[in-house]
């Protein structure tokens, strides 16, 4: 039930889902060695770093269906960034 919360939360809000997932899991540690890819996952692509967390610790790889989870993780990311830049263009004229 926690994980279905988090997931709907995720898509909604995919900063304040890492901050809970680093707050009571270690779901993000176990699947990034270092501090500096989440971090900058947490600015750039959360939803990469969602996606990529939840296909280490349930397949111990990105492959199969949790390759195309990160993909499409990844698209969502870039187009959540695309339409910021869109509508600030918009804005501007």
């Amino acid at each position: 039930m926690m994980a279905l919360l988090v997931g709907c939360l995720a898509l909604g809000m995919p900063r304040v889902a890492i901050v809970l997932v680093v707050i009571f899991s270690d779901y993000i540690g176990n699947a990034c060695q270092t501090v500096i890819w989440p971090l900058l996952g947490f600015f750039f692509m959360p939803l990469t770093v969602l996606a990529y967390a939840l296909a280490i610790n349930q397949n111990e790889e990105v492959s199969g269906v949790y390759l195309v989870i990160v993909i499409v993780a990844a698209l969502l990311d870039l187009g959540l960034l695309g339409t910021g830049e869109h509508s600030r263009r918009r804005l501007r004229s």
